[in-house]
Order: C-alpha cells, then structure tokens, then sequence
C-alpha cells in the first residue's frame, strides 16, 4: 500500500486573503486539487489530506475529493503535521508519499518515476536546480555527492545559501521509519516549528540511504505569494497552449488565451484573441471561436461559429450553427445542426431545432423550438409570472413576427405564422396566422405640449 499525504495546512500569510492558500485557483482549479488530480492515478494508493488553517472552508469547497481528511489542530510546522496522519498508516512497510498542497504542477509522471527509483532507498528526495533559490530549502550534500541533509533559508548560513539545489518538496519513505524519525524533530530554529525537513538530517546521521531525484524546475514551483501564482498562471497557460497548438488547434495570438479546465480540442479549430476557456469544454473539427468570447462548459459540433463578445455557459450547441456576435446563451440550452443565434440574443434553458434562427435582439428562455422556425427581432417568451417559469412550444415551420410577445404557457402550431408586434396569450393554430394588434388612430387636433414659461 502507498500512502500519500498532502501537507495542506497553512495560513499562507503572504497572499494576505481570508481564503486558505491551498484553495487559490490556477486555471480556474483549486491550488490542491492539482496535486490531488496528480496523485490520485498512483497504483494501489490510499490519499491523506492534512488541514490546519480554515478546514471546515477547505473540507466544504474540496468535498468531492476522494481523500481521508486528518485536521492539525495546532499547527507546528510540516513535521508536527505529519505526525498527525501517523496513526491512520496500517503497515510499518508501507510507503509513505509526502506531497505539499502548493506545488500545484508536480505530474504524475515525475510521481511515478519517484516511485520506481526508489524502491531500495530509505529516503527519497525530490530536489531541483533553481536559478533563483531564494525562500527554499537547500539540499546539503557530502564531499561524494552523498545527501545528508536539508538545511531551511532561514537558518542557513551564507555560504549555505549560495547552493541552487533545492528540497522541491517531495519525499518517499516507510511507515517504519517515520515511525522513528518523527518523535526526534525538535523546534530549536528560527521558527520554533517541527520541519520535516529535519528528518533528512535525522537520516543522514544514521547512515541511512538517502537519495536526491532531479525533478524539472517547472514541475516545483511553489507558491507563496499573489506574485508567484500570477508567474504560474502565465507558465501553465504557455504550456496548455502549446499543447493545443501540436495537437492541429491555430491561436491566433498564444499570449492571449486563457484555460481553466479540461478541453477536448480537435483539430483545425481556430481561437482568436482573448478567448476564455473553463470547466469542461469540447470543440469540435473545423470550429471557430471569435474574439472576446467566453466558453464555459460547453459542447461545441463541427463547422460551427461562435463570433465576437459572446458569452455560453452550460449549452450544448450542434455542427454548422453561428452564434453571435454578443449573444448569451445560458444553461440548459440545446440546439441541433444548422442553428443561428444572432446578435444580442439570450437563450436559456431551451432546446432548438434544426435550420431555425433567432437572428437579433430576443430573449427566448423556458422553450421547446421545432425545425425550420424564424424569430423574429426583438421576440420575447414572457416565461416568469413572478412565483413560476413556464414553457412556451413552437412548431416546425412556424415564423414569429418581430416585436412579438409569447405569453407562456402557450404553444405555436406547426407552420403557424405570429403577426409582428403580437401578444399572444392563448394558443396558436397550425397553418394559420394569428395576431394581436390595438387599432391605429391620428388624432390631428393634438398639439405637442410647450414647455410652460416661469
């Protein structure tokens, strides 16, 4: 079995924010939740979350986690926050994985590598070169190269802190040797806390085999600050980007794309500038998404448009439909191929047929749309009486006239026709054309009021 626990227990004082540091978000996911996501995929693995600042928030935001929460109550420092998880390890020849919650990059494939080259070892490290080495441990290595131990900035002396090797936050041990190691930390040092990392010392002192794993930089980087996290924002989004760009996907401009969440991108799909990606999205071949346009869990077909400033959220839109430009399109809606939403139109919770069009300046919410159907501008389903929402449903083929007004519940018959400006409070026959309209006069004794002098 390997145990792998999360460090998640500090304030993070230097976000200076009410909000724990682990639950910050980089590209839109909580800083935790990376490493977790890294984590989970680890063969024959039981996962520990260790929480100290602000964990009833932490355990309510992360409560779809499939991990075992263990609360420091009083919080010493890393070493004191492992000890809590001790008694929950089952075997003293388990493997203990040490992970922290704000290294947020860590793959799981560098876990894995960890995992196989250290199956002999009684302490595994994970160390990086850094150029800029400043806030972390150093990694202290003996005249063969040998590590005996990790020495925190804090407390080294300058000579110590000229070395670029660092504690990347990542190590691997037993059950049994923890067991040992653990009760002999002490709070001697500038923090008056028990580091973890003086077990590696404690380690290095019984001759124990200790090894340092290289682990790419990029993969390390904590986070400390707001400073930092924006530095890791702007890493991560590079790399997503490339990412989508090798696969066949054209940016337009790869400075100017944000993803925050889980894209299924296929190929020959072109994003322009300052497009917005989160939750979970799928695009299909040969889509175009416009400038300014926000997707956030969507489902977009193939051959379809999404044009300038547009908003979707939790839609489902078929192949060859045009979107926009600055449309909005809410949850629950659904539309099948050959769909045109127009210019400041919003949708919501409604279902569209093939080939029918809501061109321009309609809200159209609460609505079952047929085949073939045009409406008009400046349409509105009138869904809300002020306590419920109702349906409106109009047929194949049927045409609503601009400046219309669909009182529901009601329903439009097939090929049924709605003359412009109507208000249509009761149903509407098939084939027929039904309108509701107030008689025209001139009144040509009318005089336009003068404004009255003082």
């Amino acid at each position: 079995m390997l145990n792998i626990v999360i460090l998640a227990a500090g304030e993070g004082k230097r976000m200076r924010s009410s909000l724990p540091k682990v639950l910050h978000t980089l590209a839109g996911k909580p800083l935790l939740e990376w490493v977790v996501q890294a984590a989970q995929g680890l063969a024959n693995s039981q996962l520990y979350i260790v929480t100290g600042f602000a964990s009833e928030q932490i355990h309510r935001q992360l409560s779809h986690l499939p991990v075992t929460w263990i609360e420091q109550v009083q919080r010493l420092g890393t070493g004191h926050a492992l000890t809590q998880a001790l008694p929950y390890f089952q075997e003293a020849n388990d493997k203990v994985l040490i992970l922290f919650g704000d290294i947020p990059l860590i793959s799981q494939a560098s876990l894995q590598l960890l995992l196989e080259k250290s199956a002999t070892h009684d302490l595994s490290l994970a160390t990086s070169l850094m150029t800029d080495p400043r806030g972390l441990g150093r990694v202290l290595r003996n005249a063969q190269g040998q590590v005996i131990g990790i020495v925190e900035e804090k407390d080294a002396t300058p000579e110590q802190r000229e070395i670029n090797e660092v504690y990347a936050g990542i190590m691997l041990t037993t059950v049994a040797k923890l067991q040992t190691w653990l009760p002999q930390l002490s709070r001697d040092n500038a923090q008056k806390e028990y580091y973890l990392t003086d077990i590696v010392n404690i380690a290095g002192d019984e001759q124990c085999d200790i090894v340092g794993l290289p682990i790419p930089a990029g993969e390390v980087q904590g986070i400390n600050d707001r400073v930092q996290l924006a530095a890791l924002e702007r890493q991560l989004q590079q790399q997503q980007v490339r990412q989508l760009m090798l696969s066949g996907v054209t940016v337009l401009d790869p400075a100017r794309l944000d993803i925050r969440g889980d894209m299924d991108i296929a190929n020959d799909v072109t994003l322009d500038i300052n497009v917005i990606l989160e939750g979970k999205v799928k695009i299909g071949a040969h889509s175009y998404i416009g400038p300014n346009v926000i997707l956030r869990n969507v489902v977009l077909g193939e051959h379809s448009k999404v044009y300038a400033n547009s908003v979707l959220e939790d839609a489902v839109i078929g192949n060859y439909c045009a979107i926009g430009p600055f449309a909005r399109i809410r949850p629950g809606t659904h539309t099948q191929d050959h769909v045109k939403i127009g210019n400041f139109v919003e949708v919501k919770k409604t279902s569209i047929g093939h080939y029918s069009k809501v061109n321009h300046l309609s809200y159209i919410g609460d609505a079952t749309i047929g085949h073939q159907v045009n409406v008009g501008a400046g349409t509105i389903t009138c869904n809300f009486d002020g306590v419920d929402k109702h349906q409106t449903t109009i047929g194949d083929n049927a045409f609503i006239g601009s400046n219309s007004q669909l009182i529901a519940p009601v329903t439009i018959g097939e090929g049924a026709t709605i003359g412009a400006g109507s208000t249509i409070t009761r149903d509407a026959p098939s084939n027929a054309l039904t309108l509701s309209r107030s008689k025209q006069e001139t009144i040509k004794a009318w005089r336009k009021p003068a404004k009255r002098e003082s």
